[in-house]
């Protein structure tokens, strides 16, 4: 299956569940196994493993393999190995804490009129200024 047809039925299947802040970063120029990683989120353990569940029926339905699926029990966080590409779908706040995006940051992939995917500004390293005031 074309990466591109595989990218965007995960993220149909991520849309069809109402997955939140969906984001699709290309890796391909990186040193690692697959090609895109997808990031999304969900609002409670159900709704994490039901959008993990979905993308699995999806890629199926279309002849793929899902070659394996870690953190189904507790539903704070799953991955969805597909191979060339690699589902992350969590809960918010788990999603703030881990920063996946600074991880795999770089170039977002943009879906033909299907989905915005924004790109998300990287945390400012070091320590914050404070106002200065009267002393």
């Amino acid at each position: 299956m074309d990466i591109r047809a595989k990218q965007r039925a995960v993220v149909e299947a991520l849309e069809d569940v109402k997955g939140r802040d969906i984001i699709v970063y290309n890796t391909a120029r990186m040193p690692s196994m697959f090609e895109r990683v997808v990031i999304a989120s969900g609002d409670s353990n159900r709704q994490v493993k039901a959008l993990a569940d979905r993308v699995q029926e999806r890629i199926r339905e279309l002849g793929s393999r899902v070659y394996g699926v870690e953190g189904e029990k507790a539903g704070e966080w799953v991955l969805v190995d597909l191979g060339d590409v690699v589902v992350h779908i969590m809960h918010p706040t788990v999603r703030e804490f881990y920063n996946l995006e600074e991880v795999w940051g770089g170039k977002t992939v943009r879906l033909a009129n299907r989905t915005k995917v924004r790109k998300m500004t990287q945390r400012p390293r070091g320590k914050a200024k404070r106002p200065r005031g009267k002393r």
